[in-house]
């Protein structure tokens, strides 16, 4: 049976990465899924320069730029598919990207999302930041990847070309099934941009669903599309963002215990984003734990309308100790045993 696919491209302003990477997207994907750009009330020619050139992709226009999250839960919205992939704009694909995750898909009901290998695009050898062989939390929610610990990245020299379950998959490019897609709501509106995909897949862990990485797609992501790696606003985001995951998802029995300690962890981060001059990081840290307890009750709904479970492929360890610490650069460095 033939199933229906749509790739999804959400805009911001981003005329010149359309340019660039949809001619691939097209490419490569005509033969297996609608495209489909949906524009976040772009103010710049994205919307005209589609409809000039690309009359063959399907257009969303979103009434305001909600973030990635409402973004796509609008979009989403209004297109009719069995599979969808969220594809961020700055991603150039490869030849036969989609059948191998789909066809993985199609053969697990339980396989709920999936991502592909995601590499550099300005150095082809290397794992992307955001995502590279697939996502991981630590004990205390602090997210790595296989191939990416905290700024250290690693070459792409085979080592993670098994087909593995995950815990989280990334955002930039993410196969998902739709119906369960809209079964949890879709992404977390509250997160606006930034780890709307960890929770989202936790949510889906906890009902029971896998994650996983498909290393027989490849794709290549440039990255810091809409946010620098050392904006302020991005500290904010990803502190309160990460604060909002935990309390939401922890089960009853480890919440007390690991939000204690991030919250202390966050209170050293903070004092090391003032010691190095990072000023408006540190106050990011700050704004970041006032928000969670502005919206607390909120979160707190929340969190009571998730079926907490014992969830697989946390790692049951601290991986900024092993990190800054205990030097461990390399996913292939950490205790294998501490994942379970």
């Amino acid at each position: 049976m033939k199933v229906k696919v749509a790739v999804v491209i959400l805009n911001w302003n981003g005329r010149k990465f359309l340019e660039q990477f949809l001619p691939s997207v097209l490419e490569h994907s005509r033969d297996d899924a609608d495209v489909i750009v949906a524009d976040n009330a772009s103010e710049d020619d994205s919307v005209s320069f589609l409809k000039k050139n690309y009359p063959e992709v399907g257009i969303i226009l979103n009434k305001e730029n909600g973030g990635f999250s409402k973004g796509y839960n609008d979009a989403l919205k209004q297109v009719e598919a069995d599979y969808y992939v969220l594809l961020n704009s700055d991603i150039e694909v490869t030849e036969n990207w989609i059948r191998p995750i789909v066809d993985m898909m199609h053969t697990d009901e339980k396989l709920a999302a999936v991502q592909p290998k995601i590499l550099t695009y300005h150095d082809k050898g290397l794992f992307e930041y955001a995502g590279a062989a697939g996502g991981f939390i630590d004990k205390y929610g602090y997210p790595f990847c296989r191939g990416r610990l905290f700024q250290s990245m690693e070459r792409d020299e085979g080592q993670y070309d098994d087909a593995t379950e995950v815990f989280w998959a990334t955002g930039a490019c993410m196969f998902v099934r739709a119906d369960l897609y809209h079964k949890l709501g879709g992404l977390d509106e509250d997160f606006f941009a930034h780890m709307e995909e960890i929770d989202f897949c936790w949510r889906l862990k906890n009902k029971g669903y896998k994650i996983m990485c498909c290393p027989h797609s490849k794709v290549y992501h440039v990255g810091g599309g809409t946010l620098p790696k050392s904006s302020s606003r991005k500290t904010y985001l990803n502190f309160r963002n990460n604060t909002y995951l935990m309390y939401k998802n922890l089960p009853g029995n480890r919440i007390f215990r690991v939000f204690v300690a991030r919250c202390f962890l966050d209170f050293v981060a903070a004092l090391k984003f003032l010691m190095q001059g990072g000023f408006k990081d540190f106050i990011a840290v700050i704004r970041a734990h006032g928000s969670f307890w502005k919206h607390y009750k909120k979160i707190k709904k929340k969190r009571k309308a998730i079926p907490h479970r014992y969830i697989s492929k946390i790692y049951k360890s601290n991986i900024a100790l092993d990190y800054f610490i205990k030097g461990k650069r390399k996913f292939s460095d950490l205790d294998k045993g501490k994942f379970s």
